[in-house]
């Protein structure tokens, strides 16, 4: 993961928000809060990971399948932003 170098601190603090919604989920369990409120804060627990998870992937699509020195009218770009594009819609 070298080329998410430059996202790092990003990705981290992503990450650090999604731990403290693991953090209130967990508490909210352990309070024994209504089901809906659970399954409310587990579904953005959910959406936040898969957010991350589409951020990864999309940085080594544009890393990995993208060549710098072509333009963005070259067929193997457009088909890489394309698929950029899917998994953003299908995962968030």
């Amino acid at each position: 993961m070298s080329h998410v170098a430059a996202e790092k601190q990003k990705l981290l603090n992503r990450l650090k928000r999604i731990r403290g919604q693991i953090d209130a989920l967990e508490r909210a369990v352990d309070a024994e809060v209504e089901c809906a409120r659970v399954l409310q804060q587990a579904t953005a627990c959910r959406g936040a990971l898969e957010g991350f998870i589409a951020e990864v992937i999309e940085d080594h699509i544009r890393e990995h399948m993208i060549d710098p020195g072509q333009p963005g009218s070259d067929p193997k770009t457009q088909a890489a932003e394309e698929l950029v594009a899917i998994i953003k819609a299908y995962i968030r």
